[in-house]
């Protein structure tokens, strides 16, 4: 019978959430994000916790928190694949898109929508892009 695993008996919670802020912030740089934006990201963290975990780069993460960092890094990955350099993929985000689900608005307007639905659906959007 199958058994789901619960991700903090896998993996140790605290080096995650570290390894994941890390990762995050270091993308949410390239792009060019503001600290609202970061946080918009994030789900919309309190302020303080926002702050101290970009200070710190260390937190257990809830698992929405979790799974919003999963997605804000497979559109980077997709991007880089997607794309001939850095500086392109990174600009992407911020560029008027006309594909459905779009409606000439940026990758990034989508995602600043707060829901965690927005970035799986440009995640999507990217892997169809991919083949």
């Amino acid at each position: 019978m199958f058994q789901p695993h619960n991700i903090e008996t896998q993996f140790d919670p605290d080096e995650l959430g570290a390894t994941a802020l890390t990762a995050f912030f270091n993308i949410t740089s390239g792009w060019g994000l503001a600290a609202e934006e970061e946080r918009t990201l994030l789900g919309a963290p309190p302020r303080s916790t926002f702050f101290k975990w970009k200070s710190e780069k260390a937190a257990r993460l809830n698992p929405d928190t979790l799974e919003r960092i999963s997605y804000v890094m497979g559109i980077y990955k997709a991007l880089r694949i997607l794309l001939p350099t850095e500086e392109a993929a990174n600009a992407w985000v911020k560029r008027p898109n006309s594909a459905r689900g779009f409606g000439g608005k940026t990758a990034l307007d989508r995602m600043l929508a707060g829901r965690v639905i927005d970035l799986a659906d440009v995640r999507r959007y990217l892997d169809a892009e991919r083949g």
